[in-house]
């Protein structure tokens, strides 16, 4: 198990680089493109590669949800998150947008409790809260000037943490295939839709671009998922935390930026609190659902579908959600 866990926590680093480097081409085309364009075009060239994947679910059944109401509000919650995701990281340093991502954990905590029915005790509360405090001190409300992407990102993590608590709590009763399907297609409509209004001429290679944020976001999701199979969730969950080193890295070189006192102490205030309901989740009798334990991979977007959902598809004896 030791060595099993030490793959899948190496799978795990390789999918959060790739990842990073996904939100990097983001970034560079968020420059002079509208997040409603790269989004079209990302989902349009996705397709081709998830339909093979969505072609393995050999489950009899309709398309239609078994719990049309919640289907929906994950739907209409993916595309905000994607939307938001792709415009914070357009519009912030990276170091800052991943560190109040990073909130992602603990709202999916908060929301567990009334949606999952989820106990939550002391101990959480108070990382919980301590978490937020760290969003606050990345913010700093009142001295530094809030942004829309600082407001972008955190709707992601808000949206993102409500779409991953809505699967965790009907993932048991629908297919995975209407569980993909229908963000997709919202997607690909909403965008194209918009698409009139912000439509910028592109170059071969930003369509280029363009395809190689659609490759990595499902690659990366499958190397996440390999990554869960493999170690044990305690041990491959904190790796999602890498990102900030990448964003470090990526962000001075490629992009200028510098991080700022702040940002390292809320990022790591974020971080600990985390960690530690991470921790006190995967105690027996510490939590009944482990909702973040098991919301495998990042905030879903159309270029990284739910984890569990695809490994749901690539693997048919997987359990679901619950």
């Amino acid at each position: 198990m030791v060595n099993n866990n030490f793959k899948g926590a190496l799978l795990a680093l390789l999918a959060l680089g790739i990842f990073a480097t996904h939100d990097v081409v983001v970034k560079m085309l968020g420059r002079g493109f509208s997040p409603f364009q790269i989004i079209f075009f990302a989902s349009l060239i996705s397709f081709p590669m998830v339909t093979l994947i969505l072609l393995r679910d050999r489950a009899g059944g309709s398309l239609r949800p078994n719990n049309p109401r919640w289907v929906a509000l994950r739907t209409v919650m993916t595309l905000i998150t994607g939307i938001a995701a792709f415009y914070a990281f357009s519009h912030l340093p990276l170091a800052q947008t991943y560190s109040i991502l990073f909130a992602s954990p603990l709202l999916i905590t908060v929301m567990a409790i009334p949606i999952l029915g989820e106990r939550v005790r002391l101990r959480r509360w108070a990382a919980v809260v301590v978490g937020l405090v760290g969003v606050l001190v990345v913010l700093r409300p009142g001295a530094v000037p809030l942004s829309m992407g600082h407001l972008a990102a955190l709707t992601a993590a808000v949206c993102g943490a409500f779409a991953t608590v809505i699967v965790r709590k009907i993932g048991n009763q629908e297919r995975p295939l209407v569980l993909m399907i229908y963000p997709m297609t919202a997607n690909f409509l909403f965008t194209g839709a918009a698409l009139p209004f912000v439509y910028q001429p592109m170059t071969i290679t930003e369509l280029g671009l363009m395809a190689v944020i659609a490759l990595f976001g499902l690659t990366a999701s499958y190397l996440s998922i390999l990554a869960y199979r493999l170690g044990e969730a305690v041990i491959v969950a904190p790796m999602q935390y890498s990102q900030m080193l990448w964003a470090i890295g990526y962000g001075w070189f490629l992009f200028g930026e510098s991080v700022d006192t702040y940002t390292l102490i809320g990022a790591a205030i974020i971080i600990a609190s985390g960690l530690y309901i991470v921790l006190r989740e995967s105690r027996a009798g510490n939590s009944e659902n482990t909702p973040v334990l098991q919301s495998q991979g990042r905030a879903e977007t159309v270029t990284t579908p739910r984890g569990s959902i695809l490994q749901r598809l690539l693997n048919p004896g997987a359990r679901g959600e619950r």
